[in-house]
């Protein structure tokens, strides 16, 4: 019996290497994808690191490859030797489909790194709600899905391949032992051993739990670089943590804990804010007094995708925003190149922007709760005190997301569709409809409106996004007459163009719209910024000597803010600013002296050190992460530039400022109806 569990073993440790191999061929492909160095020359020592921590690390999962056939097949196949007969088949075709996950984990790997420059994080606990057509569209047009799919039959029948050829190597037959007490012996010791093996790998080469491999002690080397520690974490190790640390984790923690952390970023001299109908109370501001006369029109334009990479010198060549730079350049405009969004994607930043408050991955606007009640610092509500009617103007249907139902919960008196709108035969995206038809017809309206009251217009757009179908050309996109110094690389880059001409097309809508209101509305007080971040620029096109963005140019986003009385001093020369800054920023602007408004974060208009959000932080230097100790300068060059590790700087304030988000969804009984406010 155990001379056929020696011989079946032996059939297990012949497949025990092959997932681990094939890891690194995924991460070897991953970094010579990606890599954003000129050369991997002199990157020998942490790559080398890279490859033998994620080895050890993989085996989180990978050891099951030897453990799982041994105890479902080998040690059944001893006592059933007809189950031992199908074991190969079994090994096949169990191996094929825990392949088959591992492949499928690492395409999707690389179209998030495309997207995202990150591997698997945070973001994907915000796909339940997205829009499931948009992701599909996006995989079969922008990344040639259907070519994706077909390319697992070869990679099915190569595995096949190679597991069958190793399950045909030569077997060492079981030693004969005379003795009876050697023989339990050496059986005793091969099932130990075997035990002791799975242990020892699955937990990273050790046996010791504690110092099983985990982010925190990738090797020195190899985290120095951010990339290299990114590339060593396999697939499936990268969406167990992803698992392990959902968004509504700060939904779990108590009051007590919560308590803690908001203690730390009260203001100074407030009492005890847990006796406030909100922790939100305690931010309540003074206004200066107006610094511009009230106008009768705000605009707050968020444009998807519109990062201010394509604004930066560097990029000039490529002509992608000349209309925001045409607006810029009037000398009432006054402009920040170092910005950061409210959140990573979309609805994030846009909850945001809309509640005062840090979305913060807890996705505000699916939470029946927040369709019924707000909290003190939503925008909306705010201008209404001060006598403004307010509009959400979307570029596409108000129920993707239930901002239909969460836009008036946080104060605006009506919600404008583009779906609803716009002309029905308008031509759309998977996201809302075309942004020059939609931003048109929105100034036609806006015209036509009759109100006793001023109004302030929180526009979004949607047509810069994923996947870019549209038909460029007949919407005035031609690449040399566009970008007529642009290296041949990038004119040639067929994708890439697709991207750069919908954010040409896309800045183009706003910055005429922009121009239309200046001229109708001479006295309007305008915003605009992007949502997030997204990189127009392919950057293995030969624009500039780098291969990957920079961090501001991946996560800042684009803001500038015109008015007739002010230009670039009204912002107290910082450089630096935020999202979450907006809001206060037009309290001061307008509100008058002894107007009370609320606001956790300061306004432009007074000197800043530093921005924080739930993802990154900012100072007049440097930008970072919280997820991390990486951080990088501010500077626009051509060239790489040194990723830095320190301190996670400002985390107290981020925690904070998400755990007040955290003990307002968990107490709605805090939230008020917007008309009560």
């Amino acid at each position: 019996m155990f001379e056929l569990f020696f011989l079946d073993i032996q059939q297990d440790f012949k497949l025990f290497l092959f997932a681990p191999i094939l890891c690194a061929v995924f991460r070897a492909i991953f970094i010579l994808k990606f890599n954003p160095h000129k050369s991997l020359a002199g990157h020998w020592k942490p790559m080398y690191h890279c490859f033998r921590y994620g080895f050890w690390w993989g085996m989180d999962f990978n050891a099951y490859v030897f453990i799982l056939p041994l105890v479902l097949i080998s040690l059944p196949g001893a006592f059933f030797p007809g189950w031992l007969e199908q074991g190969d088949i079994l090994r096949v075709v169990g191996l094929d489909i825990y392949l088959v996950i591992l492949y499928t984990a690492f395409i999707g790997k690389l179209l998030f790194y495309y997207h995202y420059h990150d591997i698997y994080n945070h973001i994907l606990w915000l796909g339940k709600n997205a829009e499931k057509h948009n992701l599909v569209d996006v995989f079969f047009n922008e990344h040639h899905g259907a070519w994706l799919l077909l390319s697992y039959i070869p990679y099915v029948v190569i595995c096949t391949f190679i597991v069958q050829g190793l399950l045909g190597l030569p077997t060492v037959p079981c030693p004969v032992i005379d003795s009876g007490v050697l023989r339990a012996g050496f059986d005793f010791l091969v099932v130990f051993a075997s035990a002791a093996l799975f242990y020892y790998c699955r937990y990273g080469g050790t046996f010791m739990h504690d110092d099983k491999p985990e982010w925190d002690t990738i090797p020195s080397v190899v985290k120095r670089d951010i990339f290299f520690a990114r590339a060593t974490v396999d697939d499936l190790v990268a969406l167990k943590n992803v698992y392990h640390h959902p968004m509504q984790e700060m939904l779990i923690h108590t009051d007590e804990e919560d308590r803690v952390s908001i203690d730390k970023i009260m203001p100074e001299g407030i009492g005890d804010w847990q006796k406030m109908q909100s922790p939100i109370e305690a931010f309540k501001r003074t206004a200066q007094g107006a610094r511009i006369k009230k106008p009768d029109h705000i605009f707050l334009i968020v444009g998807e995708s519109y990062a201010q990479i394509a604004f930066d010198k560097l990029y000039e060549n490529l002509h992608l925003v000349d209309g925001g730079k045409a607006f810029r350049q009037s000398p009432h405009t006054a402009v920040l190149d170092n910005f950061l969004p409210a959140g990573m994607i979309s609805r994030p930043a846009i909850v945001s922007l809309m509640a005062g408050i840090f979305d913060a991955r807890l996705e505000l606007n699916e939470r029946e709760d927040f369709w019924h009640g707000t909290v003190p610092s939503a925008l909306p509500l705010q201008m209404k005190k001060l006598g403004y009617e307010s509009i959400y103007w979307y570029g596409g249907n108000a129920t993707y997301g239930n901002f239909n139902q969460f836009a008036p919960a946080v104060g605006f008196d009506k919600v404008m569709a583009a779906t609803e709108f716009c002309p029905p035969d308008s031509p759309k995206t998977w996201v809302g409809v075309y942004d020059h038809i939609f931003m048109e017809t929105m100034a036609a309206k806006i015209k036509e409106m009759k109100s006793d009251r001023p109004i302030f217009h929180y526009i979004y757009t949607t047509s810069n996004h994923g996947p870019y179908k549209m038909p460029l050309k007949k919407l005035g996109f031609d690449t040399e007459k566009i970008m007529p110094e642009a290296p041949e690389k990038v004119k040639k880059n067929v994708a890439a163009q697709k991207c750069m001409g919908t954010y040409w097309y896309s800045d183009q809508a706003i910055s005429k719209f922009i121009k239309d209101m200046q001229e109708t509305y001479p006295d309007s007080l305008i915003f605009v910024t992007g949502d997030h971040a997204a990189g127009p620029v392919p950057f293995d096109s030969g624009i500039v000597r780098r291969k990957g963005p920079s961090f501001r140019e991946q996560w800042c986003t684009s803001f500038a803010m015109y008015h007739k009385d002010i230009d670039q001093s009204i912002f107290a020369g910082n450089t630096i600013g935020g999202h979450m800054n907006i809001m206060p920023t037009i309290m001061e602007l307008i509100a008058p002296a002894g107007h009370s408004y609320y606001s956790m974060f300061p306004s432009l208009l007074e000197p800043l050190d530093h921005v924080v959000t739930p993802y990154h932080w900012l100072t007049r230097d440097a930008i970072g992460l919280h997820t991390d100790s990486f951080y990088q300068g501010l500077e626009v060059s051509s060239d790489e530039l040194p990723t830095r590790m320190g301190e996670n700087r400002f985390i107290d304030e981020m925690k904070g400022c998400c755990d007040i988000t955290g003990w307002i969804a968990r107490h709605p009984e805090e939230l008020q109806p917007a008309a009560k406010k």
